[in-house]
Parts: C-alpha cells; structure tokens; sequence
C-alpha cells in the first residue's frame, strides 16, 4: 500500500504508513494487547483497540485493594509448582505480557475458571492488568483446565505460564 499524507494538528502533513499501521494492528490482534506505539527517527504511531470486555473496568480496577492478602502467604503457593520445567507446560496458556494477574473479574467474585473446569478457545480465563489496563486472557484451545500456575494479584512475565489446558 502506498503512503499517505494526513494532516496531524497544525503542523506540516505527516507520512503515514499504511504498512506499517496494519502490521501494528496484526500484532494487536495476534498478542490480545490493547495499545502499542513505536517511535523511530521523531515520528510516532500507535495503535490501540477496545478491549473485548470481560468485565467492567470500574469493578475491576478495585482488585490492586485485594493484593496483599495472596502476596503475603508465599508458603501457600502449591499450584504455582515453580519446579516443574517448561515441558511439563506444553499446554499451558502463557502471558503475552509483564503485569499483574487477577483470577476474577472483580473482588470477592468467583474465579473465571478452576482447576477440572471446561474451557472453550475465547473463553477468558483470566485478567492482566498493565498499565493501568485490564487485559482480559482467554483460552486459544478447548479442554479441561489441569492446572492454574498462578496465584491472584502475582505479578507474571512475559511469556510464563499461567494455566495448562488438556
């Protein structure tokens, strides 16, 4: 596709890269992130989406209350199982992101999914807050969840694994 002009506030028009804003969206769509910018040479784009929604943000956002509570009992984490090796996760759903992870929608709720529940690929199975954004993660296969390698309000890495779905 071929570059167009777009006047971008008072300034001289700005080269858009059709290309470039497309591949972004891909990325978007491929990672289940919300937003992404990239910056080169003094120009910046992003790109952002509505995120499909799981809950409301404004129930959720009340969840960072409930963290202490998990974080401080580190000797009650048996299902995170951090001895297990990367193999034992072949089908685990990973992050595709840093941040915090919330097993329910909101506090005091159910959790989206517990170990022995029946998932379908869509179904959210849990949010990651980033930057102030609830992200909602949902399963990319259908099965039984065998295992939940996190605990809530645990903050997670890019790429860990969070469930295993067989």
């Amino acid at each position: 596709m071929a570059e167009k002009k777009a006047p971008v506030g008072r300034g001289p028009a700005m080269t858009i890269d059709e290309k470039l804003v497309r591949q972004l969206a891909d990325i978007l769509a491929d990672t289940g992130l919300t937003e992404i910018e990239v910056e080169e040479s003094g120009r910046r784009v992003r790109v952002s989406r509505a995120a499909p929604i799981a809950a409301s943000p404004a129930q959720v956002v009340a969840a960072p209350a409930a963290a202490p509570a998990p974080a401080a009992n580190p000797a009650a984490a048996p299902a995170s199982a951090p001895e297990k090796s990367a193999t034992d996760h072949a089908n685990a759903i990973k992050s595709p992101m840093v941040g915090t992870v919330y097993l329910a929608p909101e506090p005091g709720a159910d959790d989206f999914v517990k170990v022995g529940d029946a998932v379908k690929a869509g179904d959210t199975v849990l949010i990651i807050e980033a930057m102030k954004v609830m992200n909602p993660i949902t399963a990319t296969t259908g099965g039984t969840v065998k295992q939940i390698l996190v605990e809530n309000a645990q903050p997670v890495e890019f790429d860990q694994p969070l469930i295993v779905v067989g």
